[in-house]
């Protein structure tokens, strides 16, 4: 599985394409929200002949669900959340025009993910963990044959997510990475929402929130 990071929008925010030799791709957090962004994302896509099967948010704050409107539109993919999220989501075109982003367009889900569920497509699986406290509906995605994680906003490196946002919760979100995250392998590899990957085993022993 190859996992590339296309960084979006002003909110520096990481977007997934997740693929393997099949050509099969995901879309993990399309934050793309200009033609510029759209375009970078769509010439990505169609440069390494991949093709579309799924849309996926870890969570449905702004700067993760600008993009799902044209990636829904573009590869007819329907988009996939946690259920607890959808008021999240629906939250975003109230306040989309204050945050600088006069154009957003929702899309709503197609049907939404839970605990356990396996996201299959070409010959990768993905495995699906509720990790709520940054947003009431966070998930990750693990990959557990490559040791990676796609962990959204939940944990950075040497730090956290926010929790002072709509439904944030900071003794919800350490349990989260202690439950979920801190009991997977020390040499996964974390893909976080926002600036550089880290390590399951480096965050445990240097995360000033968490040691």
């Amino acid at each position: 599985m190859k996992v590339t990071c296309l960084t979006f929008n002003p909110f520096q925010e990481n977007t997934y394409l997740l693929h393997d030799d099949t050509k099969e791709c995901l879309v993990i957090d399309p934050g793309c929200y200009d033609k510029q962004e759209q375009l970078e994302l769509k010439e990505y896509i169609a440069r390494h002949e991949l093709k579309v099967v799924r849309l996926l948010n870890t969570h449905c704050h702004i700067d993760h669900v600008l993009g799902n409107k044209f990636v829904s539109d573009t590869y007819g993919v329907a988009l996939e959340i946690h259920e607890v999220d959808l008021q999240t989501l629906r939250s975003v075109s109230v306040y989309a025009p204050s945050y600088g982003f006069p154009m957003y367009a929702e899309q709503l889900p197609g049907s939404f993910l839970k605990e356990g569920d396996r996201i299959c497509f070409g010959n990768t699986e993905l495995q699906v963990l509720f990790a709520p406290g940054h947003a009431p509906g966070h998930v990750v995605f693990y990959n557990e044959k490559e040791k990676v994680c796609i962990g959204g906003d939940v944990l950075f490196r040497n730090s956290i997510g926010r929790t002072d946002l709509p439904g944030g919760d900071f003794d919800t979100l350490i349990s989260s990475i202690r439950t979920k995250l801190f009991t997977l392998p020390d040499d996964v590899t974390v893909y976080p929402g926002h600036g550089p990957e880290t390590t399951i085993g480096f965050e445990k022993k240097s995360n000033p929130f968490l040691t």
